[in-house]
């Protein structure tokens, strides 16, 4: 069965419908929304795949490379897991009558289903892309949605439609600009794919009152980045070129470096760089955990060997990548080892800063 009554299915199946979304999601056609021609994926070749990925919660890849002609194949755009969307919507908590304003536009259906539950009135949508903005007008225009469709940096929101009872991102942002946090009306909401370099897999959930945002953490999200926002578009290739760096060794166990929250408390002190993990592929479980910088001018690398307690290092560039991940990991077990959920973050029209929460 390969009909939106399948996908509608496997959401409610999972535990992942919420009540108040089960008709706008059976009402909103997703085939409506995906281009016949995806990377990987072509209906005029074989509709029954193509059928068979859109109707699953799954994401389905529409972009790469923003577009251009013979790049790497890097993801830049889709039509995102719906699962992954009602998440988002659940903690958007929206309500009737509301006006909301969407970040990342892509494809639109997204926007589609907020038009459904709020009318096209109340729904403002800004796309970076003008390529992915005329799509998505064309498909929103097809499903007989209109909203109010811009192309712009999203993360400057839309003044001329502000004030806003809610802003959601469908696209990973690193900072809360000030524009996004004056557009919310007070006693508003802002939800978005949140993190940096180091670790982006969180959402963050920020209540506005009397011009501050206070925010919390949470999900396991994984969405494309704001372009303006973005980081790690690099490959170790591309960084490393063979140089010779400092040496020197860590009884720090690269390993204890992947938890989720590990992860989250360096990225709050190291934000312009991010690990990659390479194995050795002669079976004896060794790998080395790299760090590159988004401006590829430094790298480190750490040299993992089973059974081992102490291990070399190397650190190359104007950085020293590894003390600063080695420096605030000590930090994060002197504090206990706190979870994400226990962070804070807070906007002003100053800037963003992440605390402990009392």
């Amino acid at each position: 069965m390969t009909t939106m009554r399948r996908l509608v299915e496997t959401l409610r199946d999972s535990g992942s419908l919420p009540p108040e979304w089960g008709d706008t999601v059976a009402a909103v056609d997703r085939a409506g929304f995906v281009p016949d021609v995806c990377p990987g994926l072509d209906r005029t070749v074989d509709e029954k795949e193509w059928l068979a990925a859109v109707y699953s919660d799954r994401s389905v890849v529409t972009q790469v490379d923003d577009g251009a002609e013979g790049g790497r194949g890097v993801p830049t755009s889709s039509s995102s897991q719906p699962s992954r969307m009602l998440e988002m919507l659940e903690l958007l908590d929206v309500h009737e009558g509301q006006r909301v304003l969407e970040i990342g536009t892509a494809t639109g259906y997204h926007a589609a289903w907020l038009c459904h539950r709020l009318g096209s009135d109340n729904v403002t949508s800004v796309e970076i892309d003008e390529r992915l903005h005329d799509q998505a007008r064309h498909h929103l225009v097809a499903a007989g949605y209109a909203p109010r469709l811009v192309v712009a940096d999203g993360a400057r929101g839309f003044a001329p439609g502000a004030p806003y009872d809610r802003i959601v991102s469908t696209c990973t942002l690193r900072e809360i600009t000030p524009e996004l946090l004056s557009q919310t009306r007070d006693g508003g909401r802002i939800v978005t794919p949140f993190g940096s370099s180091f670790h982006s897999y969180s959402y963050l959930t920020l209540d506005v009152h009397d011009g501050v945002g206070t925010g919390r953490f949470s999900g396991q999200p994984s969405f494309m980045w704001s372009r303006p926002q973005a980081g790690r578009r690099a490959d170790v290739s591309d960084i490393y070129h063979g140089e010779r760096g400092a040496p020197g060794t860590t009884d720090l166990d690269p390993g204890e470096l992947n938890a989720p929250d590990a992860m989250f408390a360096i990225s709050l002190r190291v934000r312009d760089a991010w690990p990659e993990i390479t194995w050795e592929d002669d079976g004896s479980g060794e790998w080395t955990y790299w760090l590159l910088t988004d401006d590829r001018r430094s790298w480190a690398r750490i040299e993992y060997a089973p059974g081992r307690t102490e291990f070399s290092t190397e650190q190359h560039g104007p950085r020293r990548l590894w003390d600063e991940v080695a420096v605030a990991y000590d930090r994060w077990r002197s504090l206990g080892f706190p979870k994400r959920s226990h962070y804070r973050l807070t906007v002003t029209a100053e800037g963003q800063s992440v605390d402990l929460a009392p």
